[in-house]
This record gives C-alpha cells, structure tokens and sequence, in this order.
C-alpha cells in the first residue's frame, strides 16, 4: 500500500536507521512489496483522482504518489491534493508546504507557535530545531495499540490528543478520549491502518528522517544532567527555563530509590562497575543491534528506558507490557519502537542487565530458548546464580551438589545468637551490585561499615591516627612504586611481591633518609596484613606485575556493607525451585559425543547437551574431577597459574560487650602486631552487631599467621586469641568466650580453599582462559573465572549470570 494513501496520514519521525537524514538512501520504491502499495493505492483512489493535479513525494525510495499532509495546521494546507513541495518525516508521513509556511513565516499564525518552542527545545537540547524537528515533536499524531488481547490492532489517535502511559495501556479501538462514552462493540473489527504493515518492513527505517525522541521517559529523573536529545528524550518535553548547566550541577535525586541503583554514569563519571552510558551503545549491543550504529538514538532511548524502569522496581518481571505504555512518541515511528523494544527486552534479559537476581517467573523469559537440558556441578553462588537464570529463561536445569547443603564456600552459622559468616558476609561496594540488588528484592538489611577503625597496641594504648595516616600513606607510595617498577616489565621478569615491596622500601630509606620508629614499623606491618587478607596468601607467593590486575577495570563503588542475616538467605532464594541434588559429588565428565555425560563418585550417570562446571580453583588443580578429553592445555595452564588463596575466620560470643568503652562504637577495631611473623594473627576484630545487644567478635587469620595455627586444636587457636584481646584491653577485665567458632577452610574437602589470586609468573589474563568453554559444550564459572571481580561472591555470582548468557545465545 502506498504510504500515504489510506485516509489522513498519523506519525512521526526517524529512528535510528541506516539512512540519513535526508539522503536518498537506497531507493526502495522498486521494492516488490513497494509495488504492491503503489498499486494497491493507485486503484483505491477516488476515481477523479487522476484527473486532480497532485506532486509525489520526491524523496528517493519514499512510494507515496499522493501523499496526504498530517498537519492541517493552515486554511491553505493541501491536504492529499497538489502542493509546491512535499517534506517527507516517513513513508506514511508528510506534510504540504502551505503547513510548512504555516508556521516558518513570521507574518503567519503558527509562527509564534514555532518560535516558542524553538525557545524551549534549544534551552535543553543539542539538534537543531528544524521545522521538521517541530513537526514530529508537536503536530504528529499518536499510534495506540489496542489493550484487548483478541485485537492488538494499531489505530490513530486525533492530533489533537495526547498519549500518556494511563491512556497506552488501557486503551481500546473506538475508545473516545476525554469522554465516559463506550467504544463501539464492533470498533475492533475494523481494519488497520495499511500503513501499520509497512512500519514493521526492514527498509522503513533507511527512510525515517529524524529519530524518535521520547517524552516523559521513566529514564528522565536519572538523565536530568544530560541533553535529552542524546539519551532520546525530547528537549521540549524539560524545563525550559533552566540553563543546562543548572541542571547539570544537580545530581539525580529519586524519592524512594535505592541509593545503591545508578545504572547510568553522569556526565565526566567513570570507573563504576555494571553503568552504561546513557549516550552511547555498548559493544556488545553493537554486535547485537548492528542496524543502529551509525544513529544509535532510538536504541538508546529504549535501553535506557528499559533500565530506568527495572531499576524503579526490580520486584517484578520487566514485561513488554510494562514497558510499551512508557514508550511516549509521535507517528508511526512509536509502532517500530514497540516492535524493537521486545528485542531489546530479551537481549539485556539474557545479558543478566534486568530480570534477574532472585525473580522467580510464571513462564519462560525467553520463550524461543533452545530447550536444552543443563548441568550444573557445584550450588555455590556461581551455579545457583546460573542454574536461576537458566531455568527463567526456559531450561531444563539439574545442579549436583557433592555438601549436603548448597552455598559452597557460603556458609552462615547461628549458633554464636546471631548470624556470623564462616566464609563471605562483607559486600566490597554496594554500587549496582547484584548482591545489593537481590537484598532490596527480598527486603534484606545491610549494616554500612564505617571507617573509623582504632589501632590498639599491646598494653592497650591506642594508637595516634596521625602516625596511623603518615604510615597508611608511605605504605601505599611504596605500592605506587612497584606499580612504577611493573610498568615495563614482562611476565618472564615477574617477581613476588613482597621482596618487591622489601626492595622497594629499603631503597626508599635509603634515598630519603628517613628512620622509622619500632611502632612505625608495626603499623606498617598491620597495612601489609591487610594486604595479605585482600590477596588471601603470603605476599611472598603473589605476582607483583598482577596482584591488583582487575583494578584497570570499572569496580564497584559505594559504601562497603555487612549482611546481618549472611549471604545464605540470598543463596536459599535463588535456590527456591531448583532442581538440587545434594550429597552428589561429580568424579568424572565425558564431553567426546553429541552430549556430555557426567559420572557421580557413587556410579549415577546423567547427560546433558551443555554442562556448567563451577567447583572451586583448589579442586580443578588437584583433578577432583576428571575430563575426558582432557581440558585444552591451555585452559590448564590457567589453571596451575592461579594461586589458591586461604584465611580463616574466628568468631567468639561473649557475656558483655567489654570493647565499648574503647571502641566506642566503631564496626572494627585493629591489632598492631608485636612482629612481622605474627602480623596475620587477628590483625582485625569485626563487631558484628555494633548497634545491638549482641557480643561476638570476629577476627581473621592471614598471610604466614596460617603456618602457626595450622596444628593447634580450635580451642588453643581461641586461647591465642584471647590472649591478644587482654593485651588490647588490659586496663579491664576481659571474660571467657561464652561460645566460638573456627574455621577449616584449607582443610575443607569440597573447598580446600578461600578464594584465588594471581601467582609469581601468572597474569589477570588467566582469569578470561578460565572462563572459555570448551567446543560449546563445557562451560565454567566461579570467583576464579571473573577477571573483573574476583574473590568474591559478587564476582562467582555474576559469572555464573555471564554463563547463563553464553549457553542461552548458542
């Protein structure tokens, strides 16, 4: 059908599609299904219509040979009669030159109409305010699609009448805007428009001239320091009498949001881990939506929508229907949008970007996934953060856990009166983590710790924070150095870090001439135990070219926060409706044929088009489980070039809170070690309930530390313990622990191990040879396969969310 043929022409501008502004783009006219229009609309005209005096539309391609004006803005317009020009918005849309002078001549009505807002669209905005910008802004009328579910059908609304989010979603044909009167009990069977059909062609958005830019988008109040025309927002839908520098100074506030939910970077932001860039697509957006590289605009305005609306409310699954009402544009371009928002939906579904964390969902989010059978080894964060999303999205699903308890190196214990983790419990930056996220999803509290933390010596003195500083300040000039030294080295010239760090602090006293004082020396070793704790090893096994090598990546920001109820409450809901298998310890993988065959230690046999495997680092390089073939040599290369990191934890529950009085309500407090072999030994004591009635501290033993402790019976590791709180607090009397717990992590049989780092001669790259499957079939997850995150539960957890991606796209 011809674009403009069927009745008085509704719709609006360009999208983000391969054709310019107002080249020609190539001509689709010839097209079989242009023909078609032409000659469907050639015969449907009135029969004098030949004999009229009429112009086509002379853009190249556009089929339209009596194009109908939308505007009917002037007494003059010429409605689908002859005007000197046509100016073509879309094939289905023009308007006449009579509307044109309408409102580009001063001396003419509209004019004014123009001007005004003119005013307003170049106060906030960045394009130019062209009378076509003008025209698919304000005189456009809207599409609707009809809300009953037996039509669907797509209808015109008035010029004269708005479009809101209410009105889209609740909508029905032959509805009567601004008025109680029932829509007509045949309205829907009436045909739609012709000119719906061509909206959905592939070439219609080669001949769209300006892109479609949304109003009252839900991604506005994050947006507010941007220009709305480069997120895909309309500038005259902002305040036009406030400067965009004003706007620009205020961040995005939103009452009732999260402070932890920034899914956008604000103007000259960087560095925050899981933020997109309102402005600009993705790389892997642009591989999956090539069509709109050259104008991203209509992309970006449904991501960010898309966004938007998740973050607002990520209690419920983001559907096409709850986003189609906010998808507020002019013309028929609003039909495309639509048509595309679906694809974005399953695409950043499948990314793990919205519809995920804890959701459970009715149907399959992604109704054409391959309906594949998975196995999952291991119900640690990573396999059950996999093992969720794949069954979301419609797979067929069975974890085989060898615990009788899923969690993996997640492991809450009750039994010190309240909840203490013997494993993770601390969320490093809270910043659009997934584990943040998953907590507002099921209305779990987080304790932010603060970053007061008092150094108190044997004896009891605490320690000047100002010798604290000058010393936290030399130590990290002296991590600066190494990151000098390592600039321009190879790998073969690695070396540990710790002798760099010695090397470099001798060589630093000798230059400056500086002497540090015996207490200096202890402070500085407390900095180097928490340096150990972060790496989980002796710092005499850690690579000093890689030891940080995930800091060149986007990390997360933002307060740092303990998990009062522990992560299992998170684990557990992720696990609601799984298919677990505890007690199913996995000995053998078989992936030569068609399927992967999976052998127990007990003889049961399962099969499966794609296994995901996701036991521990420790294990991998022991072979607990076997492969057949064996891993690629160089997946195990990676392997052995990864160290395995261990701590262990100490919790004791006392009768009073005896620390008060000095703490003085501090989250932690810290040990200025008496040596450098014994900086490891509780150089950190966590109140795990700082607020509350609750005694119970908690403390770590790192680095070298480990060596010492490695034979004692748990109740002589809390004898050395309690030894070390009398000397910080001698001044009063400390009491017996009423209750303790220590924990075995490097003597664990399904862990062996606390988390992973980079070894002397091994580099970050390991990380991503971790992470490749192995001929499509064999996939891995793990703190230890996430070179952005790793050595944390976020970072296990987002790569099995990064798996659950990979197995659902093949």
């Amino acid at each position: 059908m011809l674009a403009d043929s069927a009745g008085r022409s509704r719709g609006r501008k360009r999208s983000a599609g391969v054709g310019g502004a107002d080249s020609g783009g190539r001509g689709r006219g010839n097209t079989p299904a242009a023909q078609t229009r032409r000659k469907a609309a050639e015969t449907g005209e009135d029969d004098d219509q030949s004999e009229k005096k009429f112009r086509k539309c002379e853009k190249s391609g556009c089929p339209a040979t009596y194009p109908v004006c939308f505007a009917s803005a002037s007494d003059r317009c010429a409605r689908n009669g002859y005007t000197s020009r046509w100016y073509h918005l879309s094939c289905g849309e023009h308007f006449c030159n009579e509307c044109f002078d309408h409102y580009y001549r001063s001396h003419k009505d509209g004019y004014e109409t123009f001007s005004s807002w003119k005013r307003v669209w170049t106060s906030n905005g960045k394009s130019e305010p062209s009378l076509k910008a003008f025209m698919a802004d304000q005189q456009l009328p809207y599409w609707v699609q009809c809300s009953k579910a037996d039509c669907g059908r797509w209808r015109q609304l008035s010029k004269e009448s708005a479009l809101t989010a209410s009105l889209a979603s609740s909508y029905r044909c032959g509805m009567k805007i601004n008025s109680v009167k029932s829509e007509g009990s045949d309205a829907c069977s009436q045909p739609e428009d012709v000119r719906v059909a061509g909206v959905t062609d592939s070439w219609w958005l080669s001949m769209l001239i300006l892109p479609p830019l949304f109003k009252d988008s839900p991604a506005s109040p994050f947006l507010s320091a941007y220009y709305p025309d480069c997120v895909g927002m309309s500038p005259s839908a902002g305040p036009g009498n406030q400067r965009q520098e004003q706007r620009r100074a205020a961040p995005p506030h939103l009452p009732g949001l999260s402070p932890y939910f920034q899914p956008f970077y604000q103007p000259n932001e960087c560095g925050k881990a899981l933020c997109v860039r309102p402005d600009m697509m993705e790389l892997d957006e642009l591989y999956e939506f090539p069509e709109f590289s050259r104008d991203p605009t209509m992309y970006l305005a449904l991501r960010n929508l898309v966004l938007a609306a998740w973050n607002r409310d990520c209690k419920e699954v983001l559907t096409l229907q709850r986003c189609t009402p906010h998808v507020i544009v002019r013309g028929l371009v609003r039909i495309r949008c639509v048509q595309e928002l679906e694809r974005v939906l399953d695409f950043m579904t499948r990314k793990g970007l919205i519809n995920t964390g804890v959701l459970q969902v009715k149907r399959p989010l992604l109704p054409e996934s391959q309906h594949n059978k998975v196995l999952v080894i291991g119900a640690g964060a990573a396999g059950l953060a996999a093992a969720r999303q794949l069954q979301n999205f419609g797979m067929q699903v069975v974890v085989l856990e060898a615990r009788e308890r899923i969690g993996g190196r997640v492991w809450d214990d009750a039994s010190l009166g309240m909840t203490v983790g013997r494993g993770a419990q601390i969320v490093n930056g809270c910043v659009n983590n997934p584990i943040a996220l998953m907590c507002e999803q099921l209305g779990l509290q987080m304790h932010r710790l603060g970053v007061r933390c008092e150094l108190i010596q044997d004896g009891g003195l605490v320690t000047d924070p100002a010798l604290d500083k000058r010393m936290d300040f030399h130590f990290n000039a002296v991590l600066d150095a190494v990151s000098e030294w390592r600039k321009d080295k190879p790998q073969s010239q690695d070396a540990p870090l710790g002798e760099k760090i010695q090397e470099v602090y001798k060589t630093f006293l000798q230059e400056s001439g500086l002497h540090f004082t015996e207490l200096e020396e202890k402070v500085l070793h407390f900095h180097l135990s928490n340096l150990e704790y972060a790496c989980g090893s002796t710092l005499g096994q850690v690579s000093a070219r890689s030891w940080d090598h995930n800091e060149c990546f986007a990390q997360f920001s933002g307060d740092h926060t303990l998990l009062t109820d522990g992560y299992s409450s998170v684990l557990h809901s992720l696990a609601q409706g799984l298919d677990i298998r505890l007690n199913t310890a996995v000995q053998h993988v078989e992936y030569s044929g068609d399927a992967v065959k999976v052998t127990s230690a007990c003889g049961s046999h399962w099969t499966a088009q794609k296994v995901l495997v996701t036991v521990p680092l420790a294990l991998l390089q022991k072979n607990t489980v076997s492969f057949s073939p064996p891993l690629p040599e160089r997946k195990l290369k990676a392997i052995h070039s990864l160290g395995a990191g261990a701590i262990e934890k100490v919790a004791l529950q006392f009768p009073t809170r005896f620390w008060d009085s000095k703490v003085q309500g501090a989250d932690y407090f810290g040990h200025v070690p008496t040596s450098a072999e014994k900086r490891g030994l509780f150089s950190v004591f966590y109140d795990m309930r700082p607020q509350g009635e609750e005694c119970v501290l908690m403390t770590v033993i790192t680095g070298e530390a480990l060596a010492l402790v490695r034979d004692l019976q748990d109740s002589q590791v809390v004898d050395l313990c309690m030894s070390v709180l009398r000397e910080l607090f001698r001044e009063q009397e400390v009491p017996e622990p009423v209750q303790f717990l220590v924990t075995h992590w490097s003597r664990d049989s399904w862990a062996q191990m606390s988390y992973s780092f980079v070894k002397t001669g091994g580099s970050g790259e390991a990380y991503d040879i971790m992470a490749e499957d192995v001929q499509g079939k064999l996939f891995f997850a793990g703190e230890a396969t996430n070179r952005h995150f790793p050595q944390t539960v976020t970072g296990a957890y987002l790569s099995g969310v990064r798996e659950a991606s990979k197995i659902a796209a093949l």
